[in-house]
């Protein structure tokens, strides 16, 4: 098959949309170029290009089809639109049983043919999240000036221009000319194929693909750091953005002031990251180092002294900022600006942030008893979460909330617990974060999200489909994971009663604690679904009783997923769902269940087998579950597997006789409602 190569030649491309726009490019040449049936697609960016290779067919066979229309006596405005749809004549109907057909006949479409048609309206509305128009007149938009594309179908030019009408597309027409790096070489040259142009590229400085940039910059900066006995903070989002920042990465290390290595480790390493691109190295200690990295963009000839020289000196520059704050910031006590807080907006719909440091203080109080926290300690630490948000530091590089609010903390001595407590209120902020385990943090954390959580539920800001604006899935998985991860035993629906009441006091009405319990318990049933475990599972134990105690609904559900994961268990679930189905079936046709067994009447050796098993393991059951030991109760349920399986294969549960048939029938529900005090296993899947 011939292979189609593209690229789009412009400038500068900012390095947060490459990737995008190169996926946005394969799937609208997919589609546009889907007759030719594309396979082997692989896709390229970077500073300056993106890039579409795959193979296609020669061209679009030829076609035809049969249309049936309107009957032949049918109004002539019906006959009309059918032709209008299809864009024929009446000339070209014929009739057949009553209704008017049209045989539609599609000619050959060479690819070229195809590619240089599609290509020009595909590219007039690309879909980059802004774009911008340059020189002339011309109405045709990119994300920064388009300078060259190159079009290829085996090795040969595909002839098309931007032109549109009066617009002359900045008279950008394909061509088989590229360009090399803006420095070292920065002439044109011609390409004939996806390999050829990578290789040419290459040779003129320019690695088209993103990952082989990605492992330059992180195997280069890690050896010269390994050097020296240093190692690389790992920043995989830094990678990505400096990876398409470059054409053809040169990295380099440079000394830091030791004027400003008291700075914070914190401050150093994101004003290094957010203003400079830089990567922070730490020592063997695991202490900054004095040495950071960077990457340049070409091969300086003095091996990059003067670059490096030069970067050293605008970080000397964008230290001394940070330190202007760090003292400035120093100089009143962090307690003394919570007053401040009052004049800073939460949310337009949730008053202010002061309001919300009085929430919290409630809120980490009552969760203070449950999680062993002084209820002193968490009220402090409550009070001063939010604090760091009017200092200077934090608002330069807000990455830092709660990191600078602990060190001023610790700077005006406060205690140890209360300074830890406002770093970590924000944890767990990802999946790689660890969440608070010291009780102090704890408390205020998970008042720091209830508190979201219950606040936006209840002016409506929900999640919806992937839009999540105020991160409250995460909130949520916050939520789970400290209590996982700690084993904390906490009765959620009190904790988000007191949440809402927060709210109230303000003249805001709280939402059903039930509605965000659910949506917890969905996160939780997200998360254990990305652990690889049965989700289904947790539905079944929810089921029951809604458990808001997530320690004890996890127990419960290791222990059914544990028993499924048996033989006995299996069988067990399949009796289950065999006397489940018999129950419901016969119940709508008697129009109720029969309740009460009576076991005089049991007449098969087999059915007083199961009544005698299942009463004595229902008390069994219902005494370990009430000491939370679900293990045993899915154990002793286990039991049930044989004389069931004997009952099912002897007994016939609709019997001739009425009063043996309903004896049976509600001895088949009293099985099902012994296993119900479990799980309701008429959730589980499969």
């Amino acid at each position: 098959m011939p292979e189609l190569f593209l690229e789009l030649f412009s400038e500068e491309i900012p390095a947060r949309m490459q990737a995008g726009a190169a996926a946005d490019l394969a799937r609208l040449l997919g589609a546009a170029l889907a007759p030719l049936s594309p396979a082997g697609v692989r896709t390229f960016h970077g500073p300056r290009r993106i890039a579409f290779r795959a193979e296609v067919a020669a061209e679009v066979a030829a076609a035809s089809s049969i249309e049936r229309g309107p009957r032949v006596s049918a109004p002539e405005q019906a006959l009309a639109g059918f032709l209008r749809k299809h864009g024929a004549a009446r000339e070209q109907l014929r009739e057949d049983d009553g209704y008017w057909v049209l045989e539609k006949r599609a000619a050959a479409v060479a690819a070229a043919t195809l590619i240089a048609g599609a290509l020009p309206p595909l590219l007039r509305r690309f879909p980059w999240p802004k774009s911008m128009r340059w020189g002339g007149t011309s109405g045709f938009t990119w994300v920064r000036p388009l300078r060259r594309i190159v079009c290829l179908l085996d090795g040969a030019v595909v002839p098309f221009d931007l032109h549109d009408g009066a617009d002359d597309g900045h008279g950008l027409a394909a061509s088989n000319l590229t360009e090399g790096h803006r420095f070292h070489a920065p002439h044109a040259f011609a390409v004939t194929s996806a390999a050829g142009w990578a290789d040419g590229l290459a040779r003129h400085r320019v690695l088209v693909a993103a990952g082989e940039r990605r492992q330059r910059i992180a195997q280069g900066i890690a050896s010269e750091a390994a050097a020296r006995g240093l190692t690389v903070v790992d920043d995989p989002g830094l990678l990505d953005e400096v990876a398409g920042l470059v054409e053809w990465p040169v990295p380099l290390l440079g000394r830091i002031d030791p004027a400003f290595m008291d700075l914070p480790g914190e401050v150093m390493q994101v004003s290094m990251r957010v203003n400079q691109r830089y990567f922070a190295l730490r020592d063997a200690a695991g202490r900054a180092a004095p040495w950071f990295g960077f990457v340049a963009n070409i091969e300086a000839e003095d091996g990059g002294a003067a670059i490096v020289a030069g970067n050293e000196r605008v970080l000397r520059a964008r230290f001394a900022d940070a330190r202007h704050f760090w003292d400035l910031d120093r100089r009143t006590r962090l307690a003394d600006r919570v007053p401040a807080l009052d004049a800073i907006t939460f949310h337009a719909k949730l008053g202010s942030q002061g309001a919300r440091v009085r929430r919290l203080r409630r809120l980490a109080g009552e969760i203070a008893v449950h999680v062993g926290a002084d209820p002193a300690l968490a009220d402090r630490a409550a009070t001063l979460v939010k604090a760091d948000l009017v200092t200077g530091m934090v608002g330069e590089f807000p990455e830092l909330q709660g990191v600078m609010g602990s060190y001023y903390a610790r700077h005006d001595h406060e205690p140890a617990p209360v300074a830890e407590a406002v770093r970590e209120h924000y944890a767990p902020k990802g999946p790689n974060d660890t969440p608070p385990a010291v009780p102090v943090s704890v408390a205020v954390a998970l008042a720091d999200k209830l508190d979201q959580l219950a606040g936006f539920f209840a002016v409506g800001e929900k999640p919806t489909g992937s839009g999540d604006p105020y991160a409250l899935r995460r909130a949520a998985l916050g939520i789970i994971r400290i209590i996982r991860e700690g084993g904390l035993r906490l009765r959620l629906t009190g904790l988000i009663d007191a949440a809402g009441a927060g709210f109230a006091a303000d003249g805001i009405s709280p939402r059903p604690a039930d509605e965000l319990l659910e949506f917890i318990v969905e996160r939780l049933r997200v998360q254990l679904r990305g652990e690889g475990a049965r989700h289904d599972v947790l539905d079944a134990v929810f089921a029951i009783g809604r458990d808001d105690d997530l320690t004890r609904l996890l127990a419960r559900a290791r222990a059914v997923a544990d028993l499924l994961g048996t033989e006995d268990g299996a069988n067990l679930l399949a009796a289950y769902r065999r006397a489940d189905s018999i129950v419901q079936i016969e119940a709508q046709r008697d129009g109720h269940e029969y309740a009460t067994v009576d076991p005089d009447r049991l007449d098969a050796e087999e059915e007083r087998a199961v009544f005698a098993a299942n009463r004595a393991l229902s008390a069994r059951t219902r005494a370990a579950l009430a000491e939370e030991g679900f293990a045993a109760a899915a154990a002793g349920m286990a039991q049930l597997r044989a004389p069931l399986d004997a009952f099912f294969d002897r007994v016939t549960v609709n019997a001739d006789r009425p009063d043996l048939r309903r004896n049976r029938l509600a001895l088949l529900r009293e099985v099902r409602e012994h296993l119900r005090q479990l799980a309701d296993f008429s959730k589980i899947q499969g």
